[in-house]
């Protein structure tokens, strides 16, 4: 069985997309980060970064941290969503690298400055904006050329990329000047078992 601690995050999300998508069952475990559940010692006994989400596999007494490296688990504990060999598995491993360097934490450096910062440095929020919009760009001319964003073939690098896009109203983006990832993210979001993990980790807030 499979354990999965999470909220409605964007690396949260990833994870309950790709179980979906791989039909694997498993236990979804909310961990309230807007309440600092994320920072208790029963949670950072799980994980010592305090972030989520966190596999656990529990007949094996295993556990994951790190979006990225749980996808690529599952898609190897699988056989699925993940070339085995060759150009186009390092065409995956290019665009998870990409993401987990470029895109990412620009897009959550930005939404942090804008939304959270007390008092913002003019410099910080022109720094990150403009690089959240440059990794976007950088995404379109990608996905200019390829259908899915390593080539022909959906993989865990289009569900680690939507992840971020699905949140994109955190650091203000849009896609009215990427029509690639547009047309990209409309075909993602219209797949069942993704609408199916996004509902998942949407039913984690409270309702209250």
């Amino acid at each position: 069985m499979l354990d999965v601690y999470a909220f409605a995050t964007p690396n949260s999300v990833k994870v309950t997309i790709a179980l979906e998508e791989l039909d694997l069952p498993y236990t979804l475990h909310r961990v309230n980060v807007h309440k600092g559940e994320q920072k208790t010692p029963k949670f950072l006994a799980l994980n010592p970064n305090g972030k989520v989400p966190v596999l656990v596999e529990t007949e094996q007494a295993f556990s994951l941290t790190e979006s990225a490296a749980i996808l690529v688990f599952l898609a190897e504990k699988t056989g699925r969503l993940l070339p085995a060999q060759g150009e186009a598995r390092a065409h995956v491993f290019e665009q998870l690298f990409f993401h987990a360097s470029g895109l990412s934490p620009a897009f959550g450096q930005s939404g942090f400055f804008q939304r959270f910062a007390a008092t913002p440095e003019p410099i910080a929020l022109e720094r990150f904006a403009t690089e959240a919009n440059r990794t976007l760009h950088v995404l379109n001319t990608v996905l200019a050329k390829n259908r899915f964003v390593a080539g022909d073939e959906f993989t865990i690098a289009d569900i680690a990329h939507f992840g971020w896009l699905w949140r994109r109203g955190f650091p203000n983006i849009t896609l009215d000047d990427t029509p690639y990832v547009a047309r990209w993210y409309a075909d993602i979001e219209s797949r069942p078992a993704v609408q199916h993990g996004i509902a998942r980790i949407e039913a984690l807030v409270p309702q209250d």
